[in-house]
């Protein structure tokens, strides 16, 4: 079994782990995701790239990945307000990167509505050869249904574009909570746009940490629910299981896995690289496969062989971006 991971983020130039989060996530993680932690602190953005490349090459499961930065925060004049030095990399760095390693690489651009070129950028982007778009509307502070966003959805469906589109919880940047709604996938489903729901539109409060873990259904969220509903009736819509290793997700890992009526809108993605642990987690695997998932020492492998326990090999969930990126 081969697949395409739907969903990696490329990280900013400027990248420098210096956040809390960050510096404890490279300390606990950076090892176990490939990186050379020593040169992550010296030459952090080359250091990524690299372990993301060559964890590509070296999988055995994953052959391709749709790679993405995200835009900076804007204000609803077109200004600048905010640009995250971790996470908020440019489409000009993915598609260097796209362009080096063709065969590895489905370059997806960011470009926030709230951009007085947004529209332009789009065109820059697909003459380019991008082949879809990512939104952190929740970052950007952005509710998708406002009217003024319609001309930016018809282009994105025009051209043919897929939308990859945060909905959940959100711990990575600062997030506008409304704007995690999965109602921000309405307007784009609406106008015709091949749209991907990210994570399963799975919500968690850490303010109730032990409903947060909670493997019954009904801490899931209704969002969850909602979009499973929604997965049954309209066939542009599409969700990824990205972060569904982390312990705030896998909790639905056993109830997804039994709703086969809707696998055929699946599709396989990491999040790379969000960290989570294999060893302890929500999941229901016995601990010899946890342990046996965390010796494996390709992160990309380590997240596909997760999933395999729950969508075996046969699981339409492997090949169902050829529905939306057929020519990958």
């Amino acid at each position: 079994m081969q697949t395409l991971d739907f969903h990696v983020h490329l990280l900013s130039k400027e990248v420098r782990f210096d956040r809390p989060y960050d510096r404890l996530a490279l300390r606990l993680f950076g090892r176990r995701f490939g990186i050379d932690v020593s040169r992550a602190i010296k030459e952090p953005y080359e250091a990524y790239v690299d372990a993301l490349l060559g964890g590509l090459r070296a999988s055995k499961y994953v052959k391709k990945a749709v790679l993405f930065g995200v835009d900076a925060k804007f204000s609803d004049t077109g200004e600048l307000i905010h640009r995250d030095k971790t996470v908020c990399a440019d489409n000009d760095s993915v598609f260097e990167i796209y362009q080096k390693n063709p065969d590895l690489i489905v370059p997806f651009f960011s470009i926030n509505p709230k951009r007085a070129d947004a529209l332009d950028e789009i065109d820059r982007c697909f003459e380019l050869g991008f082949k879809g778009a990512k939104f952190l509307q929740n970052y950007w502070d952005l509710d998708t249904r406002l009217p003024r966003y319609v001309p930016y959805f018809e282009k994105l469906a025009k051209f043919g574009l897929p939308l990859v589109i945060h909905v959940g919880n959100e711990s990575s940047v600062p997030s506008t909570r409304r704007c995690e709604a999965l109602e921000m996938i309405y307007a784009p489903l609406e106008l015709g746009v091949t749209t991907v729901c990210a994570h399963m539109a799975i919500n968690y409060e850490y303010s109730h940490i032990f409903r947060a873990l909670s493997r019954r259904p009904r801490n899931f969220g209704h969002d969850y629910f909602a979009l499973l509903a929604l997965l049954r009736t309209h066939k542009n819509l599409y969700a990824d299981v990205s972060a569904l290793m982390t312990p705030v997700r896998a909790k639905a890992l056993p109830h997804l896995a039994s709703q086969t009526d809707v696998h055929s809108r699946l599709l396989y993605a990491s999040d790379f690289p969000v960290p989570y642990s294999a060893i302890y987690n929500t999941y229901d695997l016995r601990l010899s496969q946890r342990i046996a998932l965390h010796k494996e020492p390709n992160p990309f492998d380590r997240n596909a062989r997760g999933l395999l326990a729950y969508f075996g090999e046969e699981s339409e969930l492997w090949s169902n971006y050829k529905k939306i990126l057929p020519f990958a």
